[in-house]
């Protein structure tokens, strides 16, 4: 599993924007390097990116080779409703993880 740092406030007033950050620690290997011994490294990669806030997507992203290792993502919504946000990585290799936090929304 990798190590991930979600940054989002834990309350905020309907209506309100609110600002999600990530980032997921990955070597994001291109597949076009050689390794130690000369063959190429293979390629690995994360392809796609997803946020759900209660059950609706509110972003998502397709991730590319150019991309740095160590990807770090910033977005906004709109509070609407307490409950979860849901932020899922996959990619290469079989590569796949969801994070989870909770939102307090207040009138």
């Amino acid at each position: 599993m990798a190590r991930t740092m979600i940054k989002a406030p834990a309350t905020a007033k309907r209506g309100e924007p609110i600002d999600i950050r990530t980032l997921i620690q990955h070597p994001m290997e291109t597949g076009q390097r050689p390794g130690a011994d000369g063959k190429i490294l293979s390629q690995n990669i994360l392809r796609r990116f997803r946020c759900v806030y209660a059950g609706e997507l509110v972003f998502s992203a397709q991730l590319y080779p150019a991309i740095a290792a160590n990807p770090y993502l910033q977005f906004s919504t709109l509070a609407t409703v307490s409950g979860n946000i849901s932020l899922s990585w996959e990619g290469d290799q079989g590569f796949s993880q969801t994070e989870t936090i909770s939102i307090i929304v207040t009138d």
